[in-house]
């Protein structure tokens, strides 16, 4: 039982400071970008060796996609809760695209973004595996609700990631270009409404007819 619990301190000890690390690192790469953050530096500001930060992540590589993946979990739950709760698809489709616009327009996913664009013809393993871990992902849980939501005669018959794409573009066609684009301050449009609309248009095309 004694060795028992050694085990489960030494496991959350571990699993804290990796955490902490990841925090650390997090900052340093959105701040100075993938190639100008090296091992020597986040294992500096994280008062440790070098050997102890090799120990939970055997590359730089492997440490940014623990970041991505961390980054891209919790968004994960809250867009299965959004899809899984009920009031029909409209309402699905809304909270889907709320969670979904909130995200891509935090702080820390839109620094990943522009330091993906800036860095990924050097990095295109790292631009691969952020894809599949992210936007692919959130995809591909869409057109898995959007099949599920054609085969029970709530929408037309199609092809389901076609529509799972026409939705996400729908609703990153107001706020989020401005913000991409850097319009200033004034939006065309909020989030919400940019949500509203992008449902509204999307149920047009691809809602059931009687």
């Amino acid at each position: 039982m004694r060795e028992s619990c050694l085990t489960d301190r030494r496991s959350r000890r571990k699993e804290v400071r990796r955490e902490a690390i990841i925090d650390i690192a997090k900052r340093a790469f959105l701040e100075n970008g993938f190639a100008d953050t090296s091992m020597s530096a986040i294992a500096a500001d994280c008062g440790g060796s070098k050997t102890t930060l090799w120990s939970h992540f055997p590359s730089k590589e492997d440490l940014f996609l623990a970041i991505v993946d961390k980054l891209v979990g919790h968004f994960s739950d809250a867009l299965d809760e959004a899809l899984l709760v009920g009031g029909g698809t409209a309402a699905a489709l809304r909270r889907f695209g709320r969670v979904f616009l909130a995200k891509i327009l935090s702080e820390d996913a839109r620094a990943l973004k522009r330091m993906i664009a800036a860095e990924g013809h050097r990095f295109p393993d790292l631009v691969k595996a952020f894809y599949e871990r992210g936007p692919a992902r959130c995809r591909a849980r869409l057109a898995r609700y959007m099949a599920d939501e054609m085969a029970a005669g709530r929408l037309q018959q199609g092809d389901p990631e076609i529509a799972a794409r026409q939705f996400l573009s729908l609703c990153q066609a107001g706020c989020f270009a401005d913000v991409i684009w850097h319009r200033g301050d004034t939006y065309c449009s909020t989030p919400e409404e940019d949500v509203d609309m992008a449902v509204e248009g999307f149920l047009r095309i691809w809602g059931k007819t009687e």
